[in-house]
C-alpha cells in the first residue's frame, strides 16, 4: 500500500554517522525517520510539540511497529511518508519510507500515541482541542 493523498512527507540523504561497516542504516534509526515523518504530520495540523504544550497537554507514543522491506545505505535519498488512521479515542499515524534511490519501499511502520495533561494523567479520549486540528477521517477517505 502506498501513502494516501493526505500524506505529510519530508525527505533527506542517509547521513554516514546512521550506518555500520557495511554502510547499512542500523534498524534503531529507521525510528528517528520516522520521528521526522510524524513532526511534519503534527506541524500540518499546529500540534507540534509547542502548540501541544501551550494547551496543557502532552501526547506519548505507546507503541511503535516497524517492518523492513528494502535496506537504506549510506547517502541513499529517502522520503518519509506520515499520514494519521485513527484520532479518536487514541492517535495512530502510519508511515512508509521509500528509498528513493532505489525507487523502493524501504519500511512500512506505525506509531499510537496518547495523551495526557500537564501532570502526565492519561485522557481516555482524545481531547476536543486536537480534534479540532485533526482531519476528520470519515470524511477524508
Amino acid at each position: 500500500m502506498s501513502a494516501p493523498a493526505e500524506a505529510v512527507s519530508c525527505e533527506f540523504e542517509v547521513p554516514f554517522h546512521d550506518v555500520d561497516a557495511l554502510r547499512i542504516v542500523w534498524h534503531g534509526h529507521y525510528y528517528k525517520y520516522l520521528e521526522a515523518g510524524r513532526t511534519a504530520l503534527m506541524r500540518s495540523c499546529n500540534l507540534d510539540v509547542p502548540e501541544v504544550a501551550a494547551l496543557d497537554l502532552r501526547m506519548v507514543v505507546i507503541d511503535a511497529h516497524c517492518r523492513y522491506t528494502y535496506p537504506l545505505q549510506y547517502a541513499d535519498r529517502v522520503r518519509v511518508a506520515a499520514w494519521f488512521t485513527e484520532v479518536s479515542p487514541r492517535i495512530v499515524i502510519a508511515y512508509r519510507l521509500y528509498n528513493l534511490s532505489h525507487n523502493r519501499c524501504a519500511a512500512r511502520a506505525q506509531t499510537t500515541l496518547v495523551t495526557t495533561d500537564a501532570n502526565g494523567r492519561l485522557l481516555l479520549e482524545t481531547p476536543h482541542v486536537l480534534l479540532e486540528r485533526l482531519p476528520n477521517l470519515a470524511t477524508a477517505r
